[in-house]
């Protein structure tokens, strides 16, 4: 099933990914067990991996503090850089208040679970994270390298407690990420979410279409892989409602280590039986996706998202 061409634009939808449609079947069950397993064995029914970008892709960020979006759409630029600026602030502000990313942005991993072999288990109910000695530790000796040499068992099991501890917040609210944020806090989000979708013209909704038709497919998974380092993604994935779509064991950080072999490790992980579908704005991706004869959806408008959902709704996808 590797003979797939690169799809150059959505306005030619690829109807002959595989000759099994990618329709919802069985029972709804069997759905629900995916998202809470997402590693399904290899005999299970799964027949297509959606692996997304998320930047430019998903929501729009990057292109509101750079302004280029709104030069592309006519929209008025100091209003997009100031939303992009407050957005950028609440994903820094979330990941540090909550997600450790004070203590976790030199000990960047690409996927939740790369420093789980290392917790022993323990109860961390009533662990004083504050005042484990994790922090003065990791600054003084510098102990999270690029090369990967890492600090001693003691602190590798901190690490590790930390990268649980996120795991959990995540299931936990990843559906309500009001009731982590509190009530001001949610109010002034839910404001410059609104404000957000108003001038991207609802981008953001538009994408969420396409990813729920997947989510909802019992034999269809989607997965993201991102160029942001593995903390303020997860923060990004919460605050833009992203969170029903990616199961935390479905995101990727390729800041360390590239797209391409991000895209090697799902392949290892879900097989080479299923169909692979890369959707994307950017270079990297796409040419990963080339070399891994993975066909690749490009976004780079709205027309482009629409096109997408209605590929997926006729089931072409």
């Amino acid at each position: 099933t590797g003979e797939f061409d690169t799809v150059q634009s959505p306005s030619t939808p690829i109807k002959d990914l595989d000759e099994r449609t990618c329709r919802s079947s069985g029972s709804k069950s069997r759905g629900r067990g995916r998202k809470n397993n997402p590693s399904p064995p290899p005999d299970s029914d799964l027949e297509r991996v959606f692996v997304w970008d998320l930047d430019e892709t998903i929501i729009v960020f990057h292109s509101l503090l750079t302004g280029s979006y709104a030069q592309k759409y006519g929209k008025d630029p100091p209003m997009a850089v100031t939303l992009g600026l407050r957005m950028e602030e609440m994903i820094f502000n979330l990941a540090d208040t909550h997600l450790f990313f004070n203590d976790l942005e030199e000990c960047d991993q690409v996927h939740i679970d790369d420093v789980s072999s290392d917790d022993n288990g323990q109860d961390l109910s009533t662990y004083s994270f504050a005042t484990d000695g994790f922090h003065a530790a990791a600054s003084s000796a510098n102990l999270c390298l690029p090369t990967g040499v890492r600090g001693g068992v003691d602190w590798m099991r901190k690490l590790a407690f930390r990268y649980r501890r996120v795991k959990e917040l995540y299931n936990t609210y990843k559906n309500n990420i009001g009731g982590l944020l509190g009530p001001a806090k949610r109010d002034a989000w839910l404001q410059l979410r609104a404000e957000i979708e108003a001038l991207t013209d609802s981008w953001l909704t538009n994408a969420l279409k396409s990813l729920s038709i997947i989510s909802t497919r019992s034999n269809c998974v989607n997965v993201l892989v991102t160029t942001t380092q593995l903390i303020p993604a997860l923060a990004k994935v919460l605050l833009y409602s992203l969170g029903g779509a990616f199961p935390i064991e479905n995101i990727y950080s390729a800041t360390k280590i590239g797209k391409e072999s991000c895209f090697e490790r799902i392949m290892q992980r879900f097989g080479r039986k299923v169909v692979y579908v890369v959707i994307g704005d950017g270079v990297e991706e796409e040419q990963a996706a080339k070399k891994h004869n993975m066909p690749f959806w490009r976004i780079s408008s709205h027309s482009d998202l629409l096109a997408l959902h209605q590929a997926l709704e006729l089931e072409y996808l």
